[in-house]
C-alpha cells in the first residue's frame, strides 16, 4: 500500500498522459488521450485518459467487489482512511491549488481556498461519523398477527446504498467531487467518480491522496472522457445502485430517467436562477456586494449565483447604478495575478454561449448598463462583468441558466409581486432576501419555493440542508444530510 502524499503519483502519470484508476491499479485509458486547455492561457495543462465503456464497466465491477469488505468495515476505520486523505491534499495545498487553477481558470484564492481548502475540509468533516443508529420508543400492538397485544421495540439503522457514481461539475474540481467521494466512502459505500471533462486531473490528485491515505482496492474509481458513452455507461453500468450527479437540469432529467428505469437512487444537484429581492429600505452596499459574487466567484459559473435581481421601484434606479459601477471596476484578466477578481469562463465554446445570451437580451429590449464586450483579445476565455437592466420577466435571459458574469435585473413594487415573480421559474435552488425589516425578510423568505434563501447574505451553512425545489435538483446534500443522503434506512423490529 501507498505510504505517502506522492507515492502513486509515479504510477498514475504516464510520460504522455493521466492513467484511470481502476480497481487500485492505474491503468492505461482505452480510448487514448485529449488536452485538457487552460482557460487563462490556452494552453495545454497535461493530457487527460479517454476511456471506453468496459473500462467504465469494469471500475463498477471493482466498486462492487470492494462494497462488502468496505461497508463491513468499522465506522471509525473509514473515518480514518478520511481523516488522512484530508491530512495529504492540506499538505499539497499549493500545488493542488496550482493544477486546479490551470484547469478551471479560478483565481488563486478560489483555487486555494475554495477548492482545494473546501475540498480538505469535506474529508476532515467526514472523518468524524455520527452515530449510524437509534432507538425508537416501544409500541403497544393492540392485536398483533397472533391475536393478541404485544409490546414491539424497534431500531432504526443507517445501512450503505452501495456502488454510486458520482458525477461531477468542472467549476469546482475540488469541493464538489469531494462533497460527494467523502460522506459517501464514510457511510460504507464504494464510488465511481466520473469528472467532468474540462479538468478532470484534479480529481486523480484526489485519488492518489486517497489511494496514499490507505483506502482498499476498488473502493475509489476514477474514469472519464470526453464521450458521452463514458457518462452513459457510469450511470446504467448494472452495479451501479446510485447516481450522484451535479451539472444541468437537462442532462439531470436524462440520468433521472435512466435511474428510474432501473430503481437507482437519485442526487441530483441541477441548475439555478437564483433570485435576489432587494426591498426599499435595503441596505444597497450589502446588496451589490452580496450580488457581485456572481461576477466573482467563478466568473459566475455557479448555480447558486443570485444573478436575477428583483429591485423595488423606490431603490432600482440607484441598484442598478451602484451595480453597474461595481462590475465597472472588477479587473477581469489572468486569475494567477493577485488584482485579478474576475477570471476565464472555461472555454471559448462556454463564452461564445454567454456572449449570445448577451445578445440575446439586447434583442428582447434589455439595456446593457455594464460589460456586454469581450474585455481582451488576448488569450483566456474572458467575460467582462455585464448588468442587464430593463429586463421583464418573461424574457429568456430573465428565465434561463446563463452560468457566467451576467446580472439581469427587473422592478417590482411590492411584496406579493416580489414573491411571485421569484417563485415564477422553473428553478429553486438558492434566493436570496435583502430588507432592514428582519421579521419581512423572513416572512418572504418561507414564501420563497426554493431550497435555500440567504437573509441579507449571500454565505453558506455548510452543514445546513443544500438542494432544490422544482427543476433544481432532487434530494439535499452538506453535512448531516450528505450522510442521509448516501444511506438507507433500516428498520429492525422485535417484540420487547
Amino acid at each position: 500500500m501507498s505510504s505517502g502524499p506522492d507515492a502513486g503519483r509515479a504510477g498514475s502519470q504516464a510520460a504522455d498522459g493521466q492513467r484511470l484508476f481502476v480497481g487500485g491499479e492505474w491503468v492505461e485509458p482505452d480510448g487514448g488521450h485529449y488536452a485538457v486547455i487552460d482557460p487563462a492561457t490556452e494552453e495545454t495543462v497535461g493530457w487527460a485518459p479517454e476511456a471506453s465503456r468496459e473500462q467504465v464497466r469494469a471500475a463498477a465491477a471493482s466498486a462492487r467487489e470492494a462494497f462488502g469488505p468496505w461497508s463491513r468495515t468499522p465506522a471509525g476505520e473509514r473515518a480514518a482512511v478520511l481523516g488522512r486523505a484530508a491530512d495529504i491534499i492540506r499538505g499539497q495545498l499549493v500545488p493542488y491549488a496550482e493544477l486546479a487553477q490551470a484547469e478551471s481558470g479560478a483565481t488563486t484564492g478560489t483555487a486555494r481556498g475554495m477548492q482545494v481548502g473546501v475540498g480538505a475540509a469535506r474529508f476532515r468533516r467526514y472523518a468524524t461519523v455520527e452515530p449510524g443508529e437509534w432507538a425508537i420508543a416501544p409500541q403497544v400492538n393492540e392485536a398483533g398477527p397472533f391475536g393478541r397485544a404485544a409490546v414491539m421495540g424497534a431500531l432504526a439503522v443507517r445501512q450503505p446504498v452501495g456502488v454510486v457514481t458520482c458525477i461531477t461539475s468542472y467549476n469546482n474540481p475540488w469541493a464538489n467531487p469531494a462533497g460527494k467521494i467523502a460522506p459517501a466512502l464514510a457511510m460504507g459505500n464504494t464510488v465511481v467518480v466520473k469528472p467532468a471533462p474540462q479538468d478532470p486531473l484534479s480529481v486523480y490528485r484526489m485519488a492518489e491522496a486517497l489511494e496514499a491515505a490507505g483506502v482498499p482496492r476498488g473502493v475509489v474509481n476514477v474514469v472519464n472522457g470526453q464521450s458521452v458513452a463514458v457518462g452513459e455507461t457510469a450511470v446504467d453500468a448494472p452495479d451501479v445502485d446510485m447516481v450522484s450527479f451535479t451539472g444541468s437540469t437537462a442532462v439531470g432529467q436524462r440520468i433521472a430517467e435512466v435511474c428510474g428505469r432501473a430503481m437507482k437512487r437519485q442526487l441530483m444537484e441541477l441548475g439555478g436562477k437564483g433570485a435576489a429581492l432587494v426591498f426599499d429600505d435595503a441596505d444597497l452596499a450589502s446588496a451589490v456586494s452580496g450580488i457581485g459574487t456572481t461576477f466573482s466567484f467563478y466568473s459566475g459559473q455557479i448555480c447558486t449565483a443570485p444573478t436575477r435581481v428583483l429591485a423595488q421601484r423606490g431603490i432600482h434606479d440607484r441598484l442598478v447604478e451602484q451595480l453597474a459601477a461595481y462590475a465597472r471596476v472588477l479587473k477581469v484578466g489572468d486569475p494567477r495575478l493577485p488584482d485579478t477578481v474576475v477570471g476565464p469562463v472555461i472555454s471559448a465554446a462556454h463564452r461564445e454561449r454567454v456572449e449570445s445570451y448577451v445578445e440575446l437580451g439586447r434583442k428582447e429590449g434589455a439595456v446593457v448598463v455594464a460589460g456586454g464586450e469581450r474585455p481582451s483579445s488576448g488569450p483566456g476565455f474572458l467575460v467582462a462583468p455585464t448588468v442587464l437592466a430593463d429586463c421583464r420577466p418573461e424574457m429568456r435571459v430573465v428565465r434561463e441558466e446563463i452560468f457566467g458574469p451576467v446580472v439581469v435585473v427587473v422592478p417590482f413594487d411590492d411584496e406579493e409581486e416580489g414573491i411571485a415573480l421569484a417563485n415564477d421559474s422553473d428553478y429553486g435552488l438558492i434566493d436570496y432576501v435583502w430588507s432592514a425589516d428582519v421579521a419581512r425578510a423572513f416572512r418572504v423568505a418561507r414564501r420563497l419555493r426554493a431550497g435555500g434563501v440567504g437573509v441579507n447574505t449571500v454565505g453558506r451553512n455548510m452543514e445546513a440542508p443544500f438542494g432544490g425545489f422544482k427543476k433544481s435538483g432532487v434530494g439535499r446534500d452538506v453535512g448531516s444530510y450528505a450522510l442521509h443522503a448516501y444511506s438507507e434506512v433500516q428498520a429492525i423490529v422485535w417484540p420487547g
